[in-house]
């Protein structure tokens, strides 16, 4: 059975829509209506709308340019809108200084005061704020123990790694105890294993301190590790706001497909559909599909074995190629290799692929 382009469309707007919003009944810490950015001829940010809810993870992914950075500066206070309002907390923002808005921004770059001791830059907030010495103290010590630095109140950031400085700003900023708490790409400088490591830490401090975050990344993987909702930015618009795996398994798009993570894109009975390359089982010789389920024909045409998992691309009978991703449980890389320019069968069920659009001029 098909649908009609227009039914599809209005389907696929109105589940965008439900799923842009926060759970029922949860106050919404910030709030961006219509918001507009030109620098010159360049649109950076072209009528974004979005809500985080109190005690949110939300993160805004995006490729370079995509204008997610852009309107975190706008939250932040460090950017103007040329349109459009940020709210927090219900309170209208948009013409406040950084200083006079409830949040704070933690970046790549630590910024940390090098003369001042770990102890030291973590009260500096609460020093400008003239907080009495023992609160700062006491607070100061609260949070470190919350990253887990207790034990280094007294070194300088010289003395530290670049996991421990960047748990030093994420202390600093936190102290404070603001609404929102923005992340412009704080783990982009780490390697990957200390950015992992990191990920799991980041979402447990937010978790016990309940604070709202918002994190600005270009890296999938980090945005589906870590979020509560993620919105996708591409050319300056929000395209699409979900739960990571609402996201990943049922993309929009064809460019979020492709943005986050690797899928097939294949045409058929005038549809585009994708599928992700996890969900396709190659059919065991005689095997009968289950009743419903879609099944493809071709030859593989490549192998690659990387180590736990092996990567198929298959040539389709009926045009186009698919990418087949499993996991090596008992087989060996001779096994897998021995595959490449044999015929196979490959099978999904349907709602694990997505609609992504249908072709001009095909009936319905």
């Amino acid at each position: 059975m098909t649908i009609s382009r227009k039914a599809w469309q209005y389907s696929r707007s109105r589940l965008t829509q439900l799923s842009e919003q926060p759970a029922s009944g949860v106050p919404v810490d910030v709030r961006v209506c219509g918001l507009h950015k030109r620098y010159g001829d360049v649109t950076a940010v072209d009528g974004v709308d979005l809500e985080v809810a109190k005690g949110e993870f939300f993160t805004m992914l995006g490729p370079s340019g995509s204008g997610k950075t852009t309107t975190l500066r706008m939250i932040a206070g460090f950017e103007r809108p040329d349109a459009g309002t940020i709210e927090l907390g219900g309170k209208d923002v948009s013409s406040l200084p950084p200083f006079d808005r409830d949040v704070n921004t933690v970046f790549q770059d630590y910024a940390l005061f090098p003369h001042m001791t770990v102890q030291e830059n973590v009260e500096y907030g609460l020093r400008v704020k003239k907080l009495p010495r023992a609160e700062r103290r006491n607070r100061a010590k609260e949070v470190l123990r919350v990253v887990r630095l207790e034990e280094y109140g007294g070194r300088k950031p010289g003395q530290l790694s670049g996991g421990q400085r960047q748990r030093v700003a994420l202390a600093r900023a936190i102290v404070n105890t603001p609404r929102a708490l923005l992340l412009d790409e704080p783990l982009g400088a780490l390697d990957l294993k200390l950015r992992q490591e990191l990920q799991i830490e980041l979402k447990q401090v937010q978790q016990k301190l309940g604070m709202t975050f918002i994190y600005v990344t270009h890296d999938q993987e980090e945005a589906l590790t870590m979020s509560d909702r993620i919105a996708v930015f591409n050319e300056g618009k929000i395209v699409q706001v979900g739960k990571p795996a609402e996201v990943y398994e049922h993309p929009a798009s064809e460019f979020i497909a492709g943005f986050i993570g690797v899928s097939n894109v294949i045409e058929r009975d005038g549809r585009r559909i994708t599928v992700r390359p996890e969900k396709i089982r190659v059919l065991e010789d005689g095997a009968l599909p289950d009743e419903g389920t879609r099944v493809e024909e071709g030859t593989v045409r490549d192998v690659q074995y990387v180590g736990p998992v092996t990567r198929y691309h298959v040539s389709l009978d009926q045009g186009g190629d698919l990418q087949i991703l499993t996991q090596n449980l008992e087989e060996t890389s001779t096994e897998v290799l021995a595959l490449e320019g044999r015929r196979v069968r490959l099978a999904w069920r349907p709602e694990q692929e997505s609609v992504i659009g249908e072709r001009e001029g095909v009936p319905a």
